[in-house]
């Protein structure tokens, strides 16, 4: 399989480290980025072949994946338009897999002349380390082999989760998109809370991040729900109740909530103002 990255900024390395050598050799793999720092570590550590601007390899790729900013994905797209008639002229049609968030699947159809195999996916950071995980969603014009191929691609950063409605992409971006930021969130306000309580802000820091991880690989690896993981630990009228009640009575629960509905809602509506007509 040959690939080509419009983009080669952290999310693009990241994939790029998973797939080069693995799922296929560095020199199948064509990064396209104005950026000739960035290429030229690409192409130091991966064996990647470069190029400042899109051309004729692109054309040659089977899946040309756009890590690009979505406010310069309409442009991208543009110069992107000629390489993908050219494929289409020599008898092919490669897959465009979109890792931008926000742009609908429809819009960089729209910008691509009406191009119809495209898969649109929405990682999250943790891709950077390999424990990333990936919503993604096909359009009708993705074939079986297209979208394994795309399965393939997103798992070298972690895990993937199919929809059947991009609507739901919002969904995605609001739960793990923005989900690591809620964590880090959540991670401060622990350590802030051991600062108070007279720990050092480095034990503050090491107790709350092996906390985190700890937890949810505890929760990964349990066949039980996390609501019953939560009742061991929470033993009525002992410290955890005392916490998890003070939670309660704060609204946290109810606060997380709304905050994902907000996130959501502003996944679409950044949408729509990204893939507005000219």
């Amino acid at each position: 399989m040959k690939i080509a990255f419009i983009g080669g900024g952290n999310m693009a390395a990241a994939l790029i480290a998973g797939l080069a050598g693995k799922l296929v050799p560095g020199a199948n793999i064509h990064v396209v980025d104005p950026n000739a720092a960035a290429l030229e570590k690409l192409s130091r550590e991966h064996g990647v072949t470069v190029a400042g601007a899109t051309g004729a390899e692109v054309a040659q790729a089977e899946v040309i994946v756009l890590a690009v900013k979505p406010q310069s994905m309409r442009e991208v797209l543009h110069q992107l338009l000629p390489q993908l008639q050219a494929a289409q002229n020599a008898g092919r049609t490669p897959l465009v897999l979109s890792i931008a968030a926000g742009i609908r699947a429809a819009d960089l159809s729209r910008w691509l002349g009406g191009y119809g195999a495209i898969v649109r996916t929405m990682p999250n950071t943790p891709a950077l380390i390999g424990m990333g995980v990936t919503g993604m969603v096909a359009s009708a014009g993705v074939s079986a082999q297209q979208r394994e191929a795309a399965d393939q691609i997103m798992k070298a950063v972690g895990g993937t989760v199919w929809l059947d409605n991009e609507s739901l992409i919002d969904p995605v971006t609001a739960v793990s998109g923005s989900g690591p930021a809620y964590v880090f969130y959540f991670i401060e306000a622990m350590q802030q809370a051991a600062l108070e309580m007279g720990l050092t802000a480095e034990q503050g820091t090491q107790l709350a991040i092996a906390t985190f991880t700890g937890a949810a690989q505890l929760a990964a690896q349990s066949t039980e729900p996390v609501s019953v993981l939560r009742e061991r630990v929470t033993s009525k009228g002992g410290t955890t109740y005392a916490a998890l009640t003070s939670m309660e009575e704060s609204g946290v629960k109810a606060a997380i909530v709304k905050a994902l509905h907000a996130a959501a809602a502003r996944g679409k509506e950044l949408g729509e103002q990204l893939g507005a007509a000219d």
